[in-house]
């Protein structure tokens, strides 16, 4: 049972208002009041944003369940009826809320996945037609918590050695089979005020994402480009695989991305070997062709391998949307393919599980471009645990 106090229970409404009236990203909500209120301890923050993010992630299971879905008390008071308490405060915001009517509306929907699973009719219909029979579980593994994952930065530190300084520091943390550079925070709790974090000796990057980096296979030595670079995450993991050795091109489109990435490439001791560009038109896509041994297009996508962290992205999300991301993969593997020399390999990746953002592109790509060549291609899915990604590794003959 958790007891409800007032005073931290306002702000959450007034997060999950901003989420759904302003429609701002949860993250940010979240962040802003959370530095808003630098005076909370850490287990009023815990509250503030775990009630948050439960409420936007069954959104529509809890308006349902409450029959208003426009009122965030509501929504609030069953979330806790359904999972921690008996009862609530008797505040006004709560009347009318009804344990018993609430288990029963359950109980009446536990069948229908479109309500049970929280999510809009024209997603579940989606990934219905795209997975069939594994949509279900799909769904279901994407309404969990998100782990969080570390990175460890080997330019500076062993896995073993960071495993040592974090339980040193009481961050308690497992190592996880088959993920070499990676380490599971078994408590959650914030790691970026953690002196070894502003050290270099980790990054923040989920499991799934720390596969796309070792699957380009890349060697020391080689010109590396990675043409939708972003924040960085994918760039240091190449870096610390390079033993910061060779040349990084980081590319993108959004200059205080690049910004964010060189801030990150410094702390990793990184920064020599990475140079970033921003893409102002298509000459500076057009000056690099034929000059990569290895590319990276870990592409703009629907975001659905990733709604366990975002899960607000699923009242965000049209199908529009999708439909024309799909058409901006087509673009960019077919204006940046010409980046790799003959003989190279190429890594195109999304953080999507749909089949029609991954292997049908990858399929359509290589009926056009007879040059290239499909090596190998890997989907990781939700119910593995970690973030859902797909990644196709191919070579330029």
């Amino acid at each position: 049972m958790v007891k409800l106090y007032r005073n931290l229970c306002e702000p959450v409404v007034q997060v999950l208002e901003s989420i759904f009236n302003e429609n701002r990203y949860a993250d940010k909500a979240i962040e802003k009041l959370l530095k808003q209120n630098q005076r909370w301890g850490s287990r009023d923050r815990r509250f503030l944003a775990e009630t948050a993010y439960d409420v936007v992630r069954w959104y529509r299971l809890l308006g349902y369940l409450s029959d208003a879905p426009n009122d965030f008390w509501k929504l609030m008071g069953t979330w806790f009826l359904l999972n921690e308490n008996p009862s609530l405060p008797e505040w006004g915001e709560f009347k009318g809320l009804d344990r018993k009517q609430i288990f029963e509306r359950y109980e009446q929907v536990k069948k229908v996945r479109k309500i049970n699973e929280s999510i809009p009719d024209w997603l579940d219909e989606l990934g219905e037609k795209e997975l069939g029979e594994k949509w279900n579980k799909e769904i279901e593994a994407l309404n969990e918590k998100a782990e969080v994952v570390l990175r460890v930065n080997t330019l500076k530190i062993s896995r073993e050695e960071l495993l040592e300084e974090l339980e040193a520091e009481n961050v308690q943390v497992e190592t996880i089979r088959n993920y070499p550079d990676a380490l599971v925070l078994t408590h959650r709790q914030n790691v970026f005020q953690s002196p070894l974090f502003k050290e270099g000796l980790f990054e923040v990057q989920d499991a799934g994402s720390q596969s796309i980096a070792p699957f380009l296979n890349v060697e020391p030595g080689q010109r590396v480009i990675d043409a939708c670079a972003g924040g960085g995450g994918k760039t240091l993991h190449l870096a610390a695989l390079m033993q910061n050795k060779g040349r990084i091109i980081a590319l993108d489109t959004e200059a205080w991305k690049l910004e964010e990435l060189k801030k990150r490439a410094r702390r990793a001791d990184a920064s020599n070997m990475i140079e970033t560009r921003l893409i102002e038109s298509s000459k500076t896509i057009k000056r690099l062709e034929a000059t990569a041994d290895r590319l990276l297009l870990d592409v703009p996508c629907s975001g659905l391998g990733v709604l366990k962290r975002n899960p607000d992205a699923k009242w965000k999300l049209t199908f529009d949307f999708i439909e024309n991301v799909k058409k901006v993969q087509q673009k960019i593997l077919e204006e940046y393919s010409p980046i790799l020399k003959k003989g190279g390999l190429m890594v195109y990746s999304t953080c999507s599980i749909l089949p029609s953002e991954n292997e049908l592109q990858v399929k359509g790509f290589l009926e056009n471009k007879k040059e290239f060549q499909l090596l190998k291609e890997k989907t990781i899915y939700p119910s593995q645990g970690f973030d859902g990604f797909y990644m196709a590794l191919m070579k330029k003959n």
